[in-house]
């Protein structure tokens, strides 16, 4: 196992990964007077994905710490041995992160996480496809799924008990239908799971095509299910399900526009509806987040380097706009909620910063602290 270096004094590192938050004690003064308890606060690990391959990238996975209470973060060390972790999943344990590797020969890394802040990095295997973008856990823990972007492809490793991962045991082409407008071919850009843990839907955007598919939980194979057709050359690009797991929203990078989605968990049969405004005129759409109680969600634009706020409706078939604000960093590339969802952040990619946004009562934004610089930030992970 490799040490983290040990964090400056006074500030918590990796080495909180697994650790009970940090509560202070109410005070006590001679009756009748009591002082009143400060407010709870506690520091979280972040982790950070990146290109190591890129000008200005980083040397493997950073890490960093954020505040609970005020959402400032603070830089910490990397995680090295990782090549191009440009997108990141934690297994449901919280003892082992994956990492896609980026590049032409796709890979996926494991890398355990002890408690004591020490990392090992427990190997990289194959996914039989190139630029893997996007990866997730089945709910099960028992399997990692993968996106090949560039060569439009879906790959399924299983998970051994110590976090690692075996060979692969199925790799999917999308093969039809033929590519959207201006495409070249597939681009599976997202792949996850339902939340009712009965289906796995994988987005392509050069065929403008959302995947479902039923995972043998036995054999770790994948069966096509049902297919849902966007509008041509609008290139879906990442699906963020409500909670409530019978609606679903889909990022349009190409057309710029967000796609309210009905969602029937026993057939996995996704509808689209019709693309509605992304609170910009232009621009290249990235990704959506809902908030855990279900009542707003927010969605990273790229090019006007904003962030739109929707106000979730209908038991989460509608969304209204209800304003945009400046992302703070310069094309936002990844979003993602603190556990409780009190906090958003938001990894940008050209101006190599994570910013961090408290989220208000009524959903609104409110920028927290300074930004985190973190080289070619293309993913942010805030840890429980």
């Amino acid at each position: 196992m490799n040490a983290v270096p040990s964090p400056a004094p006074g500030r918590l590192s990796r080495r909180s990964l697994l650790a009970a938050a940090l509560v202070a004690a109410p005070t006590a003064l001679a009756a009748p007077t009591v002082l009143a308890a400060p407010a709870p606060t506690a520091t979280r690990p972040l982790l950070l994905g990146t290109y190591t391959s890129a000008e200005g990238g980083g040397t493997g996975i950073g890490t960093a710490t954020y505040d609970t209470a005020t959402g400032a973060t603070a830089p910490g060390p990397v995680i090295t041995g990782v090549e191009n972790p440009s997108y990141l999943a934690l297994h449901p344990s919280g003892a082992t992160v994956y990492a896609v590797a980026e590049q032409d020969a796709g890979a996926v890394t494991a890398v355990a996480l002890a408690p004591d802040g020490t990392y090992e990095v427990l190997g990289t295997r194959p996914t039989g496809g190139s630029g893997p973008t996007h990866l997730s856990v089945h709910p099960t823990g028992h399997w990692l799924l993968t996106a090949n972007y560039t060569s439009g492809s879906v790959a399924v490793h299983p998970i051994a008990a110590d976090g690692s991962l075996g060979e692969r045991t199925d790799l999917v082409t999308h093969s039809s239908p033929p590519p959207g407008p201006g495409q070249n071919g597939p681009h599976a850009h997202q792949i996850v799971t339902s939340p009712d843990g009965g289906h796995v839907l994988a987005v392509d955007l050069g065929t403008d095509t959302v995947y479902t598919y039923r995972l043998d939980e036995s054999a770790g194979t994948l069966t096509e299910v049902s297919r849902a057709a966007l509008a041509p050359g609008s290139g879906p690009r990442h699906l963020t399900f409500h909670p409530g797991g019978r609606s679903a929203y889909l990022a349009c990078e190409l057309d710029n526009t967000t796609v309210v989605c009905a969602y029937d968990p026993e057939s996995g049969t996704l509808t689209p509806g019709t693309g509605q405004s992304t609170g910009s005129d232009t621009g290249y759409p990235a990704q959506l987040v809902v908030t855990g109680d279900g009542s707003y969600a927010y969605l990273a634009n790229r090019g006007p380097n904003s962030l739109t706020r929707y106000a979730v409706e209908d038991g989460g078939a509608a969304l209204r706009l209800l304003d945009t604000v400046p992302a703070g960093g310069d094309w936002p590339r990844q979003l993602a909620l603190s556990p409780d969802s009190s906090l958003l952040f938001a990894a940008n990619q050209r101006s190599s910063t994570v910013t961090a946004f408290r989220i208000g009562s009524d959903g609104s934004l409110t920028p927290a602290g300074d930004p985190l610089p973190a080289p070619v930030a293309v993913c942010v992970l805030p840890l429980a």
